[in-house]
């Protein structure tokens, strides 16, 4: 035997033909099972897995003037139909197939028009969540809101408002159906023609006022020489300019941010579009290091701004967004296409009309600054279908602005000459 052969050489050696093939083929087997279950234990085989379902991780009520919020936490985009009805008066929210994980302590109490609410599988591939409301509603905002810098989780917010229209609803439809009923005819009297079908006007669409309160979260805007932030400030605005334009009854007004958090600025326009808002108007209060300086301005959208203070407030203002953690060279083909670029002129024109409006309005009640009409390339104002203005109400580094802009009264007069202004507007004809 050679010093370094294989035992296995020495056995075949001596064992009949038929033995030796046997072992062989034995041999390739082994060989041949243990590749087939290197290629299983890869996966190269293994069926696929279906995609688990995805999760409601919190839920939240908030309550707001006659406003009801309802927010739901998800760990994942999913696709939503929202609905109202009454008798019961719910509001159903119709989901992708997910499953409830919400912590039994971490719903919160109902608030505002919330009575109750359960949440079940609706059929396969869907799921529900009924919310039982205090009298009837109507939508007036349903939203998906991506992931923010400070959270990994979706959030699906929908906002409801009390409908007093839809008390008397069956009442219309049964006087509807009675009028389109045929008269029946009395054998003892003549026969007189049936009455002509009364018809049931459709209720006007208001115009949907999109209010937008700068900065929030971790953003804080300028600080008033009191030390207050402009984020505060204008959103306390915002809510009083909100109960003022709807008691007109001839607007519907939604906030894109309704507390202190950070929302990014291509996603308040997102926000507004959603929303199907028809005018949009960023509220915010300047800040500068000459004092002197006070008085309202209004910016309409330029790419190219109309002066040096104009250029520097929109690139500060730009500047949130990538402070957030955010490239906005991502966002800028909402404007790249010729066809988005012409939409957005005819936006432009109708915002500029609405900003002249309002500066006569304003300049009645408050100071303005020398050339109030200006122009810059400020992020929200590059919507392509919605007119949008930028409200500059003051500077907070002014005592004479910051004392004003702190008082309740003087901006309850800052929101009746905003009122006025939308009622111009919406008052002039447009093709």
């Amino acid at each position: 035997m050679t010093t370094g052969q294989p035992r296995i050489s020495m056995q075949s050696a001596i064992l009949p033909q038929r033995q030796r093939w046997w072992s062989g083929g034995v041999l390739r087997m082994l060989v041949l099972a243990a590749i087939v279950f290197c290629v299983l234990a890869a996966g190269g085989t293994k069926p696929a897995q279906a995609a688990s379902a995805g999760e409601v991780t919190g839920l939240r009520f908030g309550a707001s003037g006659t406003r009801t919020r309802v927010v739901l936490d998800l760990d994942r985009s999913v696709t939503y139909d929202v609905q109202v009805q009454t008798a019961p008066n719910q509001l159903t929210i119709d989901l992708d197939a997910v499953q409830w994980q919400v912590p039994p302590n971490a719903k919160g109490p109902p608030r505002g028009l919330v009575q109750a609410h359960h949440f079940s599988p609706l059929m396969p591939g869907k799921s529900r969540f009924v919310v039982e409301m205090a009298q009837p509603v109507r939508i007036v905002g349903a939203i998906l809101l991506p992931p923010s810098q400070d959270s990994l989780t979706y959030r699906l917010v929908v906002d409801v408002v009390p409908d007093p229209n839809a008390a008397s609803a069956p009442a219309v439809q049964q006087e509807a159906a009675r009028a389109l009923m045929p008269a029946i005819p009395n054998p003892q009297a003549p026969s007189a023609p049936a009455p002509e079908p009364v018809p049931v006007p459709k209720p006007r669409a208001l115009p949907v006022v999109v209010l937008d309160p700068g900065h929030g979260g971790i953003d804080p805007g300028a600080t008033a020489i009191d030390g207050d932030y402009e984020k505060d400030l204008v959103l306390e605005m915002a809510k009083e300019l909100r109960a003022l334009i709807e008691r007109s009854g001839r607007y519907r007004v939604v906030l894109t941010r309704e507390g202190d958090q950070f929302i990014q600025l291509r996603d308040r326009i997102a926000i507004a579009r959603e929303l199907g808002g028809n005018i949009f108007i960023s509220i915010h209060a300047d800040s500068l290091r000459l004092a002197e300086q006070r008085g309202a301005s209004i910016y309409t959208l330029s790419e190219k701004a109309s002066d040096a203070e104009a250029a520097r407030f929109a690139s500060q203002e730009n500047k949130a967004d990538i402070l957030a953690g955010t490239d906005l060279s991502q966002h800028d083909a909402v404007v790249a296409t010729i066809l988005i670029d012409l939409a957005q002129r005819d936006t432009n024109n109708k915002s500029i009309t609405f900003a002249d409006i309002m500066s006569e309005e304003l300049a009645a009640v408050t100071p303005m600054v020398k050339r109030h009409r200006r122009f810059a390339g400020f992020a929200v104002l590059k919507s392509p279908d919605i007119p949008s203005v930028l409200l500059e109400l003051g500077y907070l580094s002014n005592p004479d602005d910051a004392r004003n802009l702190a008082q309740s009264n003087y901006r309850a007069k800052l929101g009746q000459a905003i009122v006025r202004s939308l009622d111009r507007y919406f008052a002039v004809p447009r093709s």
